[in-house]
C-alpha cells in the first residue's frame, strides 16, 4: 500500500469531500464574528457621543447600511442553525457582500480614515483563509479598488486632502500582503491536513487488512487480561474453543468463557512460563488442540496472548507425508505384488473347477480367495490415498443435498434387505462448502458401516442421519448414527488411525480415509459419545465464509 502527497490541483479545490466540514466550520466562526461586528455597529448608532463627535456624510444611508448588514448576518446565522451547508459560491458571495457593504459604510461615514477600514482587512483575510485561490487575490484587488475609488471621489468631489489617497494605497498594499501571506499559510495547512488524512486513511486500511488477516488465520488467537477474561478472539479461536458452547458467536469477547483445559494451562504457565501444556480437546467433538502463551505487554505484563493450534493439521501433514512415501512404495511394488497375487488367484480359480476336491480343500480355497481379495483391496485403498485430488469446494444446501444423497443411497444393493434411513434436519440450517464427491464418499463409508453393524446387532439395515448447526449457529454438521454394538472406550482414540481395525476382514483404512477427505474439505470427523446405543459419527463443516 502506497501513500502520496496531495497534488496542487487538490489544493486549488479546497471544497472537495475532504475539506467540506472544515470550511463550513470556519465559515460559521466567521459569521459569528460578522454578527458581533454588526451588533456593535448597530449599538454605536444609539450612543450620543458617537453621532456628535463623528461627522457622517450621509447619516441615513449609513444607518440603513448598518441595519442591513445586521439583518443579513442574522439571516445567514439562522440558515446555518437550520442545517444549511453553504457551498463555495455561497461563501464567495458572502465575502464579496462584506467587502461591498463595509466600503459603502466607509463612503457614507467619514471616508477611508474611518476605523471601519480595518474591518475590510479582516474580510480580505477571511476570504483568503476560506478560499486560498485566485479568488482570494481578487478579494484584495477589489478592496484596494474600492478604497482608492472612495478616496479619489472624496478628493475630487468634496475636496478632501490627498492624504486619503496615500492611506488608501497603504491599505491596498496591506490587502495584498494579507492575501499572499494567508494564501501561503492556508495552502500549506490544507496540504498538511490532506496528507494527514491520507496517512490516517492508509493506516486505517492497513489496520483493516491486518484485522481481516487475523480473522482469517487458521491459528486461533486470544488476548486475555490479568483475570483470564477474553479481550479479543479471532474467528479461528471462536471456532476451535467456543464453537460448541452456548455463548459462542457473540459479538462481546468478554462474554466468552475459557474451556477448563485452557484455564488450567494458563495457571500452569503463569507459575512456570517455560512449561508447555499438554494437548487438549475443548469439546468432545473438537480436534486435538495445543495452546501457547506469551506476554503481550512486557512492561506491564497484564495481558496474555494465546495461540491455539489445531494439532490435527500437523498430524494430517505427517500422515500425508507418510502416505505419500507409502504410496510411492506401493506404486513401485504394486506390479510385483499383483503378478504373484494374480497367479495365486488364477490358480485358485482353476483348482476350484476340479471335481476331485473334498470339503477341506474347498475351505482352503475359500481362504485363498478371501485373503487374495483382501490384499488387493489394501493395495487399492493405499493407491487411492496417494492419488487423492484436491477438493473442489462449493456452497451446498445441506438439507437438499441430504435428501438427494438418501434417495441415491437407497438404490444401492444392500444384500437384498430393506434399508431404513431416518433423516432429521433442523430448521435454519447454515450452508456449508465442500466437495460433493468427496463428502459423498465419506457418507457412503459411514452409512455402509452403520448398516452393517446395525444388521449384526438388531437384524435390520437401519441408520439415522441428523443435520443441525453448532451452538453459534454459523456452522453445519451431519451425524450418522447406527444401532450396532458400539465401540469400546479404549478404542475411541484409535478408530481413525490407519490400519486400525477390530474386524478380521477389515483393512483399517475406511475411517482414516473418511477423516482425510473431511480434512481436505476443512471439515472435522469425530466420534460423539452420547451414552446412546451404537455409534454416532459427526461431520462438522467449516464456516462457509471463513474457509481458506
Amino acid at each position: 500500500m502506497s501513500t502520496h502527497t496531495p497534488s496542487a490541483q487538490a489544493v486549488k479545490s479546497p471544497f472537495g469531500p475532504i475539506a467540506d466540514t472544515q470550511q463550513i466550520r470556519l465559515f460559521r466562526i466567521y459569521n459569528h464574528y460578522r454578527m458581533l461586528i454588526s451588533l456593535m455597529l448597530t449599538g454605536l448608532l444609539f450612543i450620543e457621543p458617537f453621532t456628535a463627535d463623528t461627522r457622517l456624510r450621509w447619516e441615513e444611508y449609513y444607518q440603513a447600511g448598518v441595519f442591513s448588514y445586521l439583518a443579513l448576518n442574522v439571516f445567514t446565522g439562522m440558515l446555518m442553525m437550520a442545517g444549511f451547508k453553504p457551498r463555495e459560491r455561497h461563501i464567495t458571495l458572502s465575502i464579496l457582500v462584506d467587502i461591498a457593504i463595509l466600503h459603502f459604510l466607509l463612503l457614507t461615514s467619514s471616508g477611508i480614515t474611518n476605523g471601519i477600514a480595518n474591518l475590510v482587512i479582516v474580510a480580505v483575510a477571511a476570504g483568503n483563509i476560506l478560499n486560498p485561490t485566485r479568488m482570494g487575490t481578487f478579494f484584495a484587488a477589489l478592496s484596494a479598488i474600492f478604497s482608492l475609488g472612495i478616496s479619489g471621489w472624496a478628493v475630487l468631489a468634496i475636496h478632501e486632502t490627498a492624504d486619503d489617497i496615500v492611506r488608501a494605497g497603504t491599505l491596498g498594499i496591506l490587502y495584498f500582503a494579507t492575501a499572499f501571506v494567508l494564501q501561503s499559510i492556508s495552502k500549506r495547512m490544507i496540504r498538511s491536513e490532506a496528507l494527514a488524512r491520507s496517512r490516517a486513511k492508509s493506516i486505517a486500511e492497513l489496520e483493516q487488512i491486518n484485522r481481516q488477516i487475523i480473522q482469517r488465520m487458521r491459528t486461533g488467537i486470544l488476548v486475555l487480561d490479568a483475570g483470564g477474561h477474553v479481550r479479543l478472539a479471532n474467528a479461528a479461536a471462536e471456532e476451535l474453543l467456543f464453537g460448541a458452547q452456548e455463548n459462542a458467536g457473540t459479538t462481546l469477547p468478554h462474554s466468552l468463557v475459557l474451556p477448563p483445559a485452557v484455564k488450567e494451562g494458563l495457571a500452569a504457565w503463569r507459575e512456570n512460563p517455560d512449561q508447555r501444556i499438554e494437548p487438549f480437546q475443548a469439546t468432545p467433538t473438537s480436534p486435538l488442540l495445543q495452546a501457547t502463551f506469551t506476554e503481550l505487554d512486557q512492561e506491564q505484563g497484564d495481558q496474555t496472548l494465546v495461540f491455539v493450534e489445531d494439532l490435527s493439521k500437523i498430524t494430517q501433514q505427517a500422515q500425508q507425508m507418510k502416505l505419500a512415501s507409502l504410496g510411492r512404495l506401493t506404486a513401485s511394488i504394486a506390479h510385483e505384488i499383483r503378478n504373484p497375487l494374480g497367479a495365486i488367484s488364477h490358480a485358485g480359480q482353476l483348482l476350484d473347477e476340479s471335481p476331485n476336491l473334498d470339503q477341506g480343500d474347498r475351505q482352503m480355497l475359500d481362504i485363498i480367495h478371501r485373503h487374495s481379495r483382501r490384499v488387493n483391496g489394501i493395495i487399492e485403498n493405499v493407491l487411492d490415498l496417494s492419488r487423492r485430488r484436491a477438493a473442489d469446494a462449493r456452497r451446498i444446501d445441506i438439507a437438499a443435498w441430504l435428501e438427494e444423497f438418501r434417495a441415491e443411497f437407497r438404490q444401492t444393493d444392500h444384500d437384498g434387505s430393506p434399508v431404513y434411513i431416518e433423516l432429521y434436519v433442523k430448521s435454519s440450517l447454515p450452508a456449508a462448502r465442500f466437495d460433493k464427491t468427496q463428502i459423498e464418499q465419506v457418507m457412503v463409508n459411514l452409512c455402509d458401516n452403520g448398516l452393517r453393524y446395525s444388521k449384526q446387532q438388531t437384524g435390520e439395515n437401519r441408520i439415522q442421519l441428523h443435520a443441525g448447526a453448532t451452538a453459534d449457529g454459523e456452522r453445519a454438521y451431519i451425524d450418522v448414527r447406527d444401532f450396532g454394538p458400539g465401540i469400546s472406550p479404549e478404542h475411541h482414540n484409535s478408530v481413525f488411525e490407519p490400519f486400525f481395525t477390530t474386524e478380521k476382514t477389515g483393512n483399517g483404512l475406511g475411517l482414516y480415509l473418511a477423516r482425510e477427505l473431511c480434512e481436505a474439505n476443512q471439515a472435522h470427523l469425530s466420534l460423539v459419545d452420547d451414552d446412546q446405543p451404537g455409534c454416532r459419527f459427526r461431520i462438522t463443516f467449516a464456516h462457509p465464509g471463513r474457509m481458506i
